[in-house]
Order: structure tokens, then sequence, then C-alpha cells
């Protein structure tokens, strides 16, 4: 069939703004506009019916073949409304006109989740979310049938996370999975869970869940707030949800958290956090978000307190290695001689002998080189992405230090550096690492030591002034909370973390029962 396109079909939103209208009595009226609409999508089915024992009443099924169940769809709406309605005498006062919709409702349809709509607006969201959609003749109410059946990833283990004990189960993406594996963790009616969509063409499902009585009303109120004023036309990954929502833009730490481990999102709701799902995505965020939770990982509160805490330590240490390696191998060997031993010096000063270039222009050479080939294994398909950025390192390095471009002191530096930026449980804590590393080694390489310690300063007085929906984001460092030291560089044993950090469970410090909810007055 050839579709004509003419100047107002292509008008930028004249799709939108007949998206609104209410739907008409008049049957065919009603699916010439869905057809045009839609422009005759083949995967939009629609399937006329009459029912009743004469067939004198018309109705249509529509659904969208890949998002609705269609094994749902023909069991238990076409064969009912085929068979059973068929039986049926319309003309009875029982199953007059203006009861029909609800006698579909309550007595024929066997499907859980119906509603009315009565606008077009409604009714095109229900058929692209998944639902199917019943239209009769001469009524401007429709049904729409939930009967969502799409092809998901299913539960599969989680990728960017790995743990050694633990869950192996990953959220997917679809937003109804990810919602029951939260639901699996914490069984409990105050887990609240509510609905939005945003982006005016993409109309996606974005859901907020927090544990009522825990979570802070103010942080709840305020993720909504925010939510709400989002204005754009398409939402397809949380990394969008997360840059129009965040407090601060010009920052290069991250100030809400993700993950795609369902356990880690259930430990960060009983904290008294809330939790954002965005449909068509595995990560979910969290807000509020600080410094400590993008060095902690899943498996710290699965091995014993001793164990997690050494690791703990080791994982600190690895930030400031990430983050001053090659800025102190710079500012030491260019202003800072005297620091060095003896032997040490002398076994340096040999192997800088031959390189043309000084130590920052070394290091910024060899970080950048890095930075490409971990970029490059990351883009290249997973068999050979790995082999090549192992074979390009160890090829360039050794090929580099043969050369006499770089000093083998440095690639020891550089390798050392790039290795402890690995030790981060959270990826976009290790880009921030990555990012400053850079202006570090500039300050190294024109003051020394003293402007490394400038720019320590520096990222300290940025990270002390950030927020994350109203919380410091340095807590409990800055400020300095005692109670909450127990989880921050030490983990103590499980029962000693008897109580919630203060300033994010404010309402229900204590691990105990949730306080109970005011009852409803009965009115007299």
């Amino acid at each position: 069939m050839e579709i004509n396109f003419d100047e107002a079909a292509l008008a930028p939103d004249q799709g939108l703004a007949t998206a609104a209208q209410p739907l008409q009595t008049s049957l065919q009226a009603n699916l010439q506009h869905i057809q045009e609409t839609v422009g005759n999508s083949t995967d939009i089915i629609i399937r006329e019916v009459p029912i009743g024992k004469t067939g004198e009443q018309k109705i249509a099924v529509i659904y969208t073949d890949g998002l609705a169940d269609s094994k749902v769809v023909i069991d238990f709406i076409m064969e009912t409304l085929m068979l059973d309605v068929k039986q049926m005498d319309m003309s009875q006062t029982a199953i007059s006109a203006p009861n029909i919709v609800q006698i579909l409702k309550d007595y024929v349809l066997t499907v859980g989740e119906i509603r009315e709509v009565s606008d077009f607006e409604s009714l095109f969201n229900s058929i692209m979310s998944g639902d199917t959609f019943i239209l009769l003749d001469g009524y401007a109410t429709g049904i729409a049938v939930a009967t969502p059946g799409w092809k998901d990833r299913g539960v599969n283990e989680a990728t960017s996370e790995s743990v050694v004990r633990g869950p192996r189960e990953a959220f997917s993406e679809t937003l109804r999975t990810n919602t029951a594996l939260l639901r699996r963790k914490i069984k409990s009616p105050h887990l609240w869970l509510v609905t939005k969509q945003i982006g005016q063409v993409t109309q996606t499902n974005v859901a907020v869940m927090f544990i009522k009585g825990i979570a802070d009303d103010k942080v709840v109120k305020e993720v909504h707030a925010r939510l709400d004023r989002i204005d754009t036309d398409s939402i397809l990954e949380s990394g969008y949800i997360e840059e129009l929502i965040q407090d601060e833009t010009y920052t290069p730490f991250p100030t809400i958290y993700s993950s795609e481990r369902p356990d880690v999102i259930a430990a960060e709701l009983l904290e008294g956090k809330v939790a954002i799902l965005i449909d068509g995505t595995p990560f979910v965020l969290v807000v509020p978000a600080l410094f400590v939770s993008f060095l902690h990982a899943a498996e710290d509160y699965y091995f014993r307190a001793d164990i997690s805490s050494l690791v703990r330590i080791l994982r600190y240490i690895g930030i400031f290695i990430a983050l001053l390696g090659p800025s102190l191998y710079v500012a030491i060997t260019t202003f800072h001689q005297e620091m060095l031993p003896t032997q040490l010096l002398i076994s340096l000063a040999a192997q800088r002998e031959g390189v043309p270039f000084p130590a920052f222009i070394e290091a910024v050479m060899m970080e950048v080189t890095f930075e490409i080939l971990r970029e490059a294994g990351l883009r290249m398909p997973r068999m050979i992405g790995p082999a090549v950025s192992i074979v390009g390192t160890l090829v360039i390095g050794q090929a580099a230090v043969e050369a006499g471009i770089i000093s083998a002191a440095m690639v020891i530096v550089v390798s050392t550096t790039a290795i402890c930026s690995f030790v981060f449980p959270s990826y976009s804590m290790s880009n921030s690492i990555r990012m400053l590393r850079f202006p570090l080694m500039m300050l190294a390489a024109s003051f020394g030591l003293f402007g490394i310690i400038i720019g320590i300063i520096a990222i300290v007085l940025h990270l002390s002034s950030l927020r994350s929906f109203g919380v410091p984001y340095m807590s409990p460092f800055a400020p300095l909370i005692p109670t909450d030291q127990k989880d921050a560089i030490f983990r103590l044993p499980q029962w000693a973390l008897f109580s919630r950090p203060r300033l994010i469970g404010k309402k229900s410090l204590t691990r105990k029962k949730i306080p109970e909810q005011p009852q409803p007055k009965s009115r007299e």
C-alpha cells in the first residue's frame, strides 16, 4: 500500500498536539485517527470483531506486535470476545448501552489490570507499552488491558560489578523485572513505588522507590520535584536522568550513585536512600550519594569485618596512588632530587641519561597512550579487546624504553598507577581520578610538591562544598560524625552496625522495627 505524505503530516509537532484529543463515539473515526497517527505501521495490529448474537455491537482490539503477549491476547481477550460474548443479547436491559463497558470489565475480561481510557494520549501510551486496547462503537471510552509480553535479556550476572562472594543476579533492561528483584530482597509493605513518565516522545517509565518510615520525606519530595521539572523529548538511559537532576554540574565527581546489583540497591534503600529506576537500562540511580559510597563494594559486607577493613584500607591507598603517582614522580625527579636515596637517584639519572624529554612530557605521553589503549580495548570485540590492550601496552612500553624515548622508571610508575585505578568498585569515580591526574601533573611540573599540595587543597575544598540532595558529599568525614565512622574506612562487625547514617536515615536511625504509620481517623 502506498502512503502519501503531505505537508500537514510532516508538521513537526502535529502528532504531539493531536495526541491529547478525546476519543470519539464513532469506531471508524477512532480507527482512522489511530492509523493516521501511527502512519499505518504494520506492527500495530487492529482487529475488528462483531459481538452479540446478531453482531449488532462492533468493537476493535488494538495491540502492538512484539510488545504485547500474543498468547494472552488470543486466549483471554479475542477468544472471550468472539465466543463467550457472542452468546449475549445486546438488546437486553442488563447490558444496555450505558453498561456494556462495565459488563466487559466485570464479567468478560479475565486479565488482572484493566482501566478505562477516554483520550488518544492514554490510548497510544497504552498500546506502545504492551497493553491491548478495546474500542467500542458508540462509546467515547475504551478499555486498556495489561498484556505486556516483550522479550528481555533476563536476569544475568553483573558484568561491571563482579564479586567473589555474594549474589550473582543483576538488573535487566525491563523496569518491572528490576522492581521485582528489589521486592524479593525487601518483602515489606513499606517499600513504596511511584511510577511516572518522562520524555515527550519516548514516554519512558521512571520509577521512584523508597522505604516509607526510613527515607527522609524532604529528600523524596525533592526527587519528585526534580524529575517533574525535566522537559525533554527522550530519556534513553539513566545517564540522562543523572545529569538533569544532579546538584552540581561543574564537578568531576559523581554526585549520584548507580549500580546494576539488586543487593547493593536494597542495602542503600535500607539506609534511607531513594532509588530511581529507568525503563530500558540495568543501572539504577541512588540519592543522596556520598563519597564513601563509591569506595564501598558489595562484598565488603559478605566477608568478615577484619578482611573487609583490610581490603578497604588497600582501596584507599590505591586511590592516592592512582591520583598522585605520576605527579609525585614528576615533582621529585624535577625539583626535589634530594629526597631520594643516593643509590636510587644515581639509578634514575642513568636511566634518564638518553631520554630527550623532561619527566612531565614522559608522563603525559605514557598516560595518554595508556588511556587510548584502554578505550580501544573497550570498543573492540570482546574476544580480542583484552589481548590487544595487553600486547599493545607491553610492546609499546618495551619499544619506547629500548628506543630511549621513555625511561624504565616512568613505565613502572604509569603501570602501577593504571593498576590502582582499577581498584575502584565504581567506574564513575575511577573516571574522576583519571581526569584529575593530568592537572596535578601540570602543577607538579610547574611548582613541584608545592603545586601538588595546592592541588590537593583545592580538591578537598571542592569536595567539602559538594552536596547531594542536601546531604554533605564528604560526610561522615566533613562534617565529622563519630557514630558513622563504624562503616567509613573500617567496617565493624555486623552486630555493631546498629544505626543508619545520621544525615540520611534521620527518621529511623536504629535498624529496628519501622515505626508504625499513622492510621486514618474514622469518620463518625
